[in-house]
């Protein structure tokens, strides 16, 4: 069935918010970036996770203290639902800090799985999961390498791991679950997106 016109536009409003959050965040421009909020919306990361606002703070933290996290986008893929739907965003997150005294490049491959809804007009997110696929660890200079601590590493999810343990290394506490390309955590935010879309109440 086509569809609508209110559909296509919906579509259409929803894939530019979730570009201009890359954007607007990776710029540091917060009065935008907070526009792709709800008031209610969360942001689920390995570093930190709170409210929209809780993350526009803690990321204008790390922004003064050189911390550099940026964000690619590739294809969106929108499921709607009246005034709600499900977004998932094919991303990478790259990091750059110093890893046991050597510079380095993280790169994480992944999705954006966003619960969105439209209030009054607007459509905003109300939570932003991201899916960790697989990362790696390169060093900035040729011919450099840190040697890492196996047994740190190997305590987190191979989906983000390299990730977690620099975050770990510049003084973030990294949450441990987050979901994976499969697993059980992936499923269950595969199911809470589901009744998400039939009216239920976020879990």
């Amino acid at each position: 069935m086509p569809a609508s016109h209110a559909e296509v536009e919906d579509d259409r409003r929803i894939r530019e918010l979730l570009q201009n959050w890359a954007i607007w965040r990776d710029a540091g421009d917060w009065e935008r970036f907070r526009t792709v909020w709800h008031p209610d919306g969360r942001m689920m990361a390995t570093w930190t996770q709170g409210t929209g606002d809780e993350f526009i703070e803690i990321s204008k933290q790390a922004w003064a203290k050189g911390i550099s996290i940026l964000h690619f986008l590739g294809g969106i893929s929108v499921d709607l639902a009246g005034a709600r739907a499900i977004a998932q965003t094919k991303m990478t997150i790259s990091q750059r800090a110093e890893v046991e005294g050597v510079l380095c490049d993280v790169l994480c491959t992944g999705r954006f799985y966003d619960f969105l809804e439209k209030r009054e007009g607007r459509w905003g997110i109300v939570l932003r999961q991201p899916i960790y696929e697989k990362d790696r660890m390169d060093p900035v200079t040729p011919g450099t390498a840190p040697v890492l601590d196996k047994a740190l590493l190997e305590q987190f999810p191979p989906g983000y791991r390299h990730l977690a343990y620099l975050q770990t290394r510049i003084g973030y506490t990294v949450k441990r679950d987050m979901p994976g390309l499969k697993g059980p955590e992936v499923e269950a935010l595969y199911a809470r997106g589901a009744a998400w879309l039939q009216g239920k109440p976020l879990s």
